[in-house]
């Protein structure tokens, strides 16, 4: 097996800008002090996947968990950092369009029906990318698009078909079929069942395993729902506003999650064993991203926290093989 990471992250940092507007720069003048407004959607990630490893990314809504998936799959820039494809810049691999190498990391996006255009047919979805690219024919387009449709579970005589023709279920496996169709070597999965019936859902995990198998893929999922992310993967990385709070095995960041955060998610899982468990939630709201929190950025929220928290950035620490926390209670306290 490889030692080098199919994608390695190294301090990537997100950041949105809403520049001063018209009126504000006009208050400007007259004393105000209007400046820009800068989300800080993520903050310096380091994270190294290996080929042939499903990597789970789970974290609350807004915290950047999406955002970091776009960066990987080149839909962002990143403002900071550098992402690696087998040891190359990735995005400067794709600065003068896409290569083939560019083309192996695709992204499956949550709302197929967003995704998808309401003007094309399903042939032209699947197909436009692959010989747009040269991988295919255009006389060859329609054998392919039957073969990738086949291979996600679609019978290919509904290729002529518009996407609001089909159940939601079936257009997340056009969406699935549409980044198979350029031969990818790693996918970005945001949320790709969340808008499933949990039947549906089952299917559609179903093939993201067999095409793992199959096609040797490695994969970036993104999901809130830990119960699919237990299932699926084999690395679970929990995120927070922005920052990586801790990473590790999935059975051991199950069996014994280390960082505050990652225990109050878990010990909300509803199973069978704490059925008749009474669950409550994190206390507060996730701060905003315009203006985080210093030190930890859960220290607002965390039962434990003390004052270092407030001021002092918690780094990655490696527990065990494998597994990293980022906590003041793994280096000397929180005082």
């Amino acid at each position: 097996m490889s030692t080098q990471p199919i994608i390695s992250m190294q301090g990537i940092s997100m950041r949105f800008v809403k520049p001063v507007d018209t009126a504000g720069k006009i208050a400007n003048l007259l004393g105000a002090k209007n400046e820009p407004e800068v989300v800080h959607a993520v903050n310096n990630v380091n994270l190294d996947i290996m080929p042939g490893e499903v990597v789970g990314l789970v974290g609350e809504s807004g915290c950047g968990k999406s955002t970091l998936g776009r960066v990987v799959a080149g839909v962002y820039s990143p403002s900071e950092g550098t992402i690696l494809y087998n040891g190359q810049d990735f995005h400067k691999m794709g600065a003068r369009g896409p290569t083939l190498e560019t083309l192996a990391v695709q992204m499956i996006f949550q709302d197929p029906m967003a995704s998808l255009n309401p003007r094309m047919r399903v042939l032209d979805i699947v197909g436009e990318a692959p010989v747009a690219h040269g991988l295919v024919d255009k006389k060859d387009m329609q054998d392919h698009v039957a073969q990738v449709l086949t291979r996600v579970g679609l019978d290919p005589v509904y290729m002529r078909r518009y996407p609001h023709q089909f159940s939601g279920g079936q257009r997340a496996r056009i969406g699935i079929a549409r980044a198979l169709a350029v031969n990818p070597k790693f996918l970005v999965c945001d949320e790709s069942v969340a808008a499933l019936d949990v039947s549906i859902q089952a299917q559609v995990l179903n093939l993201f395993m067999d095409l793992r198998r199959e096609l040797n893929l490695t994969y970036l999922f993104i999901s809130h729902d830990l119960s699919v992310v237990r299932y699926l993967s084999d690395r679970v990385v929990i995120m927070y506003l922005g920052r990586v709070v801790e990473s590790a095995p999935v059975q051991q960041m199950f069996e014994g999650p280390n960082h505050p955060y990652s225990q109050a998610l878990l010990d909300n899982v509803p199973t069978l064993q704490n059925r008749k468990q009474r669950f409550s939630t994190i206390k507060g709201e996730i701060p905003s991203p315009l203006h985080p929190p210093s030190g930890c950025h859960f220290h607002p929220r965390c039962p434990k926290a003390g004052p270092r928290c407030q001021r002092e950035e918690p780094k990655l620490r490696q527990l065990a093989p494998g597994h990293f926390s980022a906590c003041h209670l793994n280096d000397g306290g929180t005082e």
